[in-house]
């Protein structure tokens, strides 16, 4: 659903995390992720280069705050695929964010979606949808919550919050500043 969305709106792109996770058939490095292998990742975490990382599952993964921070200072905004232990961490380091937590429509659901992926075992997605239940629980933690049963509908209200938070008056203030001045002068 992120990359449909960056594909409407220039103004948006989805962040590319960094895990120690291996690759998936199809999966090309810098573009779905930064495959790193776990030392560089400790390195890089023990050096505070991440604006937050978490385990999941066995692997590690983590955000680049240099890369988020200039994306940022060129007016865009950045969508972290991130998990509730990830997003608060984002929170302390960036308190104005916002946070959108994204809800499958039902668990059968999220089994059948994460089965008909094709690539993972039985055994991990059992082991998924445990961890999914402890995942869901944080929802109130967040700003906004879609449900993602029909996609149109949720990518429709995903594009409208981005767009309602980016024509705050906070926002607007410092992009339209010049326009501001001439009308009130």
């Amino acid at each position: 659903m992120l990359r449909d969305l960056v594909g409407i709106s220039k103004e948006v792109v989805v962040s590319v995390s960094h895990t120690t996770r291996k690759k998936r058939e199809g999966e090309v490095d810098g573009v779905h992720y930064h495959f790193i292998d776990i030392d560089t990742f400790n390195a890089m975490a023990e050096k505070g280069k991440f604006l937050e990382h978490a385990q999941v599952f066995d692997n590690f993964y983590g955000t680049s705050q240099s890369h988020i921070e200039e994306l940022l200072s060129t007016g865009i905004d950045v969508i972290l695929e991130i998990d509730w232990q990830g997003a608060n961490q984002v929170r302390k380091l960036m308190p104005d964010n916002i946070s959108i937590f994204i809800l499958p429509p039902s668990k059968k659901e999220l089994r059948s979606r994460l089965s008909n992926r094709g690539t993972d075992s039985e055994e991990i997605i059992d082991r998924r949808m445990r961890d999914a239940e402890n995942e869901m629980s944080h929802y109130g933690e967040f700003d906004y919550l879609i449900v993602n049963d029909d996609f149109n509908m949720a990518l429709e209200e995903l594009a409208a919050i981005l767009t309602s938070n980016r024509v705050t008056i906070s926002k607007q203030d410092e992009r339209i500043k010049s326009l501001l001045i001439d009308l009130l002068e």
